[in-house]
C-alpha cells in the first residue's frame, strides 16, 4: 500500500481486512435489530453496519427503509411518525426497531458504519456522536455527497466519513489515468478533511468498480476500500486476494469462515 497522506483514523484501528456485519447480518431476516447485532457481536464481529432515520420527534432509529411496510408489520414513513408509533412496529413480526443511541450503549466496543439515510437524521446523529463521545466508533456515509459534507461541517475533523458518490466517481476517473481535473475538484473536500475510506459495490451496472486500479488509486490517497454487499465465499476470497481492506456481508458466518480459513479472523 502506498503511504497514507494523513494519519490513520482511530475508527480503523484494527488489522485489515475489516469484517462488517451488514445491517447486523441481514440474511436471517432480522436486519437492523438489536437481536441481529447481538448475534454478530457474539460471533466476534467488531464492525457493524446500519442505517439511520429520524422520527418526526427527532429520535434516531436504526432502520434501512424510509417506510415501515417492507420488513415490518407497521405502516407509514418513519420521518412522519413519532417514536411512540414507530416503536410498536416489529421486524419480521418479531423484533422492535432499535434507537441508535441504545445500540451505541449496548455495544460499547463495537464500531459502527452508519448510512445517513435522510437529511432529518443528520443533526440527531452528529449530536449523539458528540454526546456519547463516540468519534472513534462511528464512520458516516451516504449516497448524498452534500449530506456527508454537511455532517462533516457540523462535526468537524473528528468525524470519520466515507466518500460519497461524487468522490467515488472522481476516484474511478483518477484510477483510469492522469487526472483531467485537480484532485479537490474530482473528489471534493472529503480527501482533504475527514474521509478515511471509500465504500463501493464490487460492480455497478455490470461495470467493475473495485478492481486493482481503483484500489491502487484509493490506497495512494490513504483511503481504505470496503466492498458491499458480498455474500458468496468465492467472491469474498477473490476480493481479499485483490487487497480490499474490508467486506460487508449479510452472511456473517460465511465471511467469518472465509477469514478464519485464511488466518485473517482477528
Amino acid at each position: 500500500m502506498t503511504p497514507a497522506i494523513r494519519p490513520r483514523h482511530p475508527y480503523l484501528d484494527h488489522p485489515a481486512p475489516l469484517p462488517f456485519a451488514h445491517r447486523g447480518g441481514a440474511a436471517d431476516g432480522l436486519e437492523n435489530t438489536a437481536a441481529a447485532f447481538r448475534r454478530a457481536v457474539a460471533g466476534g464481529y467488531r464492525y457493524l453496519e446500519t442505517d439511520v432515520h429520524a422520527t418526526s420527534d427527532g429520535k434516531l432509529v436504526a432502520f434501512h427503509d424510509a417506510r415501515l411496510e417492507q420488513v415490518t408489520d407497521g405502516r407509514g414513513a418513519i420521518g412522519e411518525l413519532p417514536w411512540r408509533a414507530v416503536r410498536t412496529a416489529r421486524v419480521a413480526g418479531r423484533e422492535p426497531l432499535p434507537l441508535f443511541e441504545d445500540l451505541l450503549a449496548e455495544f460499547p466496543e463495537a464500531r459502527w458504519n452508519v448510512d445517513l439515510k435522510a437529511e432529518a437524521a443528520l443533526e440527531p446523529l452528529v449530536e449523539l456522536v458528540r454526546r456519547a463521545d463516540a468519534w472513534d466508533r462511528v464512520c458516516v456515509g451516504s449516497f448524498s455527497e452534500a449530506r456527508v459534507a454537511r455532517a462533516r461541517r457540523r462535526a468537524g475533523a473528528r468525524l470519520a466519513t466515507s466518500l460519497g458518490t461524487r468522490g467515488v466517481a472522481g476516484l474511478r476517473l483518477r484510477s483510469l489515468g492522469p487526472a483531467p481535473l485537480p484532485l479537490d475538484r474530482l473528489l471534493g473536500a472529503a480527501v482533504r478533511r475527514s474521509a478515511v475510506c471509500v465504500q463501493v459495490p464490487e460492480r455497478q451496472a455490470g461495470i467493475p468498480v473495485a478492481d486493482r486500479r481503483f484500489l491502487r488509486a484509493a490506497h495512494g490517497l490513504g483511503l481504505q476500500v470496503h466492498v458491499w454487499t458480498v455474500n458468496d465465499p468465492g467472491r469474498m476470497a477473490a476480493l481479499l486476494d485483490l487487497g480490499v481492506d474490508g467486506i460487508m456481508t449479510d452472511h456473517i458466518d460465511t465471511l467469518r469462515a472465509v477469514l478464519t480459513g485464511r488466518n485473517a479472523w482477528i
